[in-house]
This record gives C-alpha cells, structure tokens and sequence, in this order.
C-alpha cells in the first residue's frame, strides 16, 4: 500500500518576525485568520524559508539575505537566547513525526548568517546534529545547512524533496499582463513568467489542466468556451481565451484583455493542479465575485481528495470561511499582542465554541476577533 502523501504536522518557531514564539499543530487544510498586519504573510515564509534552502540557486545564506538578513528575520521582540528557531514535523494522519527538522540560526560578528544548531530525526530517532566535529574543526561550514548539501543530506533527502515540492503562488494580474516587468525571474511567485510557466508545461499535461480550469472558471465567466497557448510573430507566448460571443471574430481575447478576477482565480486553479507539495495561497478572495469565493473550500476539498495535497490559506474572506465544512482545528487565528502576534486553534477558544454552540457561523465566531477594536472610528478620524 502506497503511503500518503507528506505535509507539515507541526511547526514551532521561535524570534521569526511578527512571533516571539510559535507552537501549533497543522491539519491538511489550513486558514490563517488575522488582521491587518499580524503576520499571515510572515507565517507563510516559515515555509517559503524553508523551500528556499533547497531549491537551486538557494540555500541558507541565499534565503535569510533575500529578506534582508538576520536582522530583519529576527522578532522586535526577541529576548534571551537571540537567535531564530524554526521546527516542522512532517508526516501524516497516521504518524504525524516521520521527519522532524530543525534549524538555529543567528549572525557572527561580521553580521553574517551562521547556523546554531542544525538536527533531524526521523520517528523519533536521531540521524543528524550539527555542530559536529567536523564543525568544531571548520566553523565556516556553519554557513551552509547540511539540508542544502547534496553529500550529506543522503539519509534525510527525502525532507529536502519535500520542502522543494512546497509551491506558493500568488498571482499579481498586471505582472502577467506585463511579463517584461518581470524580465529574466523564472517560477515566479506572483506571476511574472506565469505564461511562460505554462509553456514549459508538456503539451498533453497543459491542455489536460485548461480543460479542467476551464470547466471551473465557466461558473466565474460563463461566456468562456476554451483556454489555450499561442505564439506571436515576435515568438512570445501568450494565454488566449475563446468566448461565445454575437460577434465571431470578437471572441478571442488575450491575457492583457482578462479581468483580474479571470486571471487569479485561473492562477489558483493551475498551483492547485501543479505538483503534489503544500501549496501557500495568500487571499485568494481577491477580485472574485462571493458567490465564486463561497466555493473555494469545495474546490480545494475536491482537489485534496485526488491529490492529498495541504493547502495553507491565509483571508480575510467571510464568504470563504462560511463554508460549513471547515472545522475548528483548521481554523489559526492570528492576534498581535504586545510580545507578538499570537498563534492559537480556533478549537482552543472557548468563546468561539459558544458562539457555534449558540447557532452563529465559523465565520461571525471568527472574524469578529481579529477586528480592530477602532475600526468602526476609521471614518471619523478624519473629522479631528
């Protein structure tokens, strides 16, 4: 029997931005609720890190100065010890610690990054800790993870693999509609190649995915009849949607024609259909109409029950959140505190579970407490 597809079971974090300290389990799908500026964001570059370290062209000096170095990860809350910790467990249902990886990291006194610790464990069994011997020896090795070294990360390049599967997309409608502000970035997180990503696509694998788009994104715009890809005189390729329309030579558009709503939500279904890792979705509510973004938990549920992929999602949305079948366990809310933004379940909340009990929506229970206490008074500020 083949085994399930792994996702992240756990995650601790210690000094990483907006959190002092974060301790919580994670289930299949995952919705991070918070206002404005408590870290959603933040909470999901834990993982984007952690990708980072593995992928090519990456690595542990190349992911902690792509956010602007240590400085800028570590907490403005940070005491005692200083230095920024981030701990997963990997696994599934069934065991949910196959892998633990766990990573140290502070700067030296040349303010460059440099590993602390560094130790793996697969069910509960050791099978690396850093610093070694070899460490002690050579303190420069402490620049790099072992994750990230392909001659030493033998016993444990399965988490690797994993975290290199993680895809996060979160498409920026004008980048796809400019690629050349994009010129020369390639799997572009928010879109920039996005078309080019779907041309390097196998011909049969692209066009078995738009037709699978194109029968969600006929609820979004009914007029569409078919997506696919072409190429200029220039040799660019561009994504050209066919609608039925009174007027026959009308009825092509291409991607610089397509609303912002056409274009996100087909940029989410095409992440949900690409690849098997965790996929990190940001507000995917945007520019979609209420009644499309009501579906989306449905979507995701139907692509995990082919899939077995988990979904980390972070909105704002009522709409998303009202579907009944969201529990409580995959429901973080996000509340900055004066130490940090704290992470807690929804199910640990016992005044959301009144609110349920008393007949009220997963989405009035929730969203209610991540609400600025003054923003019914933004309107009259301005009147001081």
């Amino acid at each position: 029997m083949a085994r399930k597809p792994l996702r992240f079971t756990s995650l601790h974090t210690e000094n990483w931005k907006n959190f002092s300290r974060v301790e919580t389990e994670l289930q299949q799908r995952v919705f991070l609720v918070g206002p404005n500026a408590s870290g959603k964001s933040n909470f999901l570059d834990v993982f984007r890190f952690l990708q980072d370290l593995v992928i090519v062209g990456g690595g542990f000096q190349a992911a902690s100065n792509k956010r602007g170095g240590i400085g800028a990860i570590r907490s403005l809350s940070a005491r005692r010890p200083p230095e920024v910790a981030i701990r997963v467990g990997i696994g599934d249902d069934e065991t949910p610690n196959i892998w633990q990886y766990e990573l140290r990291f502070t700067r030296d006194a040349r303010r460059d990054p440099v590993v602390k610790s560094e130790e793996v464990s697969r069910v509960g069994k050791p099978l690396m800790s850093r610093p070694n011997d070899q460490d002690q020896r050579d303190p420069a090795q402490l620049s790099q993870t072992y994750l990230e070294q392909v001659n030493v990360n033998k016993d444990f390049r399965e988490v690797a693999e994993f975290f290199r599967s993680i895809k996060y997309l979160h498409i920026v409608p004008q980048l796809v509609r400019e690629p050349e502000r994009s010129f020369g970035r390639t799997n572009d997180p928010f879109g920039g190649d996005f078309i080019e990503q779907l041309a390097r696509t196998p011909k049969r694998t692209r066009e078995a995915r738009l037709r699978k788009i194109v029968k969600v994104l006929k609820v979004a715009v009914p007029q569409l009849r078919e997506l696919d890809l072409a190429v200029d005189e220039r040799s660019v390729w561009h994504l050209e949607g066919r609608y039925d329309h009174w007027r026959p030579h009308a009825a092509i558009q291409r991607e610089d024609q397509f609303s912002d709503g056409t274009l996100r939500l087909l940029g989410l279904l095409w992440a949900a259909l690409d690849g098997t890792g965790p996929l990190l979705l940001e507000e995917p509510e945007l520019s979609l109409h209420p009644g499309v973004v009501r579906q989306l938990p449905q979507v995701f549920a139907r692509m995990q029950e082919q899939s077995l992929r988990q979904i980390i999602v972070s909105t704002h949305s009522s709409d998303l959140l009202r579907d009944t079948d969201i529990g409580l366990d995959e429901v973080l809310l996000l509340l900055p505190r004066g130490e940090g933004t704290v992470v807690t379940p929804a199910n640990e909340l016992s005044e959301v579970k009144h609110l349920l009990e008393g007949g009220l929506t997963l989405a009035d229970a929730v969203l209610p407490q991540t609400k600025p206490k003054e923003s019914d008074q933004l309107s009259l500020l301005l009147d001081e």
